[in-house]
């Protein structure tokens, strides 16, 4: 074997080795992980978590009360664009999601679909229309309209000197009555985390 041949295939060996050193383990997906110090999962279900507690916590406003006294049923919600306006990519999708959830667990309100997922289940009703039994095709005109949409930004701050920085997130969220333009309650989460490379 010549001295080319065996260093390529030393080079080949060290790369197969280097190939198999990575290790994956399954955690917990509600386990907290701080990799990068960039927005994460537990990020976005934290603060989805707090926000609802603070609309209907017992420091929030007491609007989901006074409209359930006043009209005899709970209101109904519907959540709308939240914007980031941070300084990374962050997917406004999954915490939209994480609040829907949270509005759920918490059980004061009723919450409708929006966006897309409204669109499809309109397009299934009407395929139901045409596809399925009198008996079991489901009607237009019963959707329950939302009285209040929840909307908000995801802004962020970063400070940094050499290795260290400081990455400031702030949640802001705001109800609004979507008959009036009545703004009913604002929150804000804060999360701040110090990054040492």
């Amino acid at each position: 074997m010549n001295m080319k041949s065996f260093l390529s295939y030393c080079l080949i060996a060290l790369l197969t080795l280097g190939g198999c050193s990575r290790s994956v383990t399954r955690i917990a997906p509600n386990t907290q992980t701080d990799l990068s110090g960039r927005w994460n999962d537990t990020d976005s279900r934290l603060t989805a978590n707090a926000m609802i507690e603070q609309m209907f916590g017992h420091l929030g406003s007491p609007w989901a009360s006074e409209y359930q006294q006043r009209n005899q049923r709970r209101p109904v919600i519907i959540v709308g664009l939240v914007s980031n306006r941070s300084h990374e990519h962050i997917s406004a999708e999954i915490f939209i999601k994480d609040l829907e959830n949270a509005i759920i667990r918490n059980g004061s309100i009723r919450l409708v679909e929006a966006g897309e997922n409204r669109d499809e289940l309109r397009r299934e009703r009407a395929d139901q229309q045409e596809f399925a039994s009198l008996e079991t095709a489901k009607r237009w005109g019963r959707e329950l309209g939302a009285d209040f949409m929840l909307q908000g930004t995801i802004n962020s701050i970063v400070d940094g000197y050499r290795r260290n920085q400081a990455v400031y997130y702030q949640i802001d969220l705001r109800l609004t009555n979507i008959e009036t333009n009545e703004v009913m309650w604002i929150g804000n989460n804060e999360i701040k985390k110090m990054v040492r490379n």
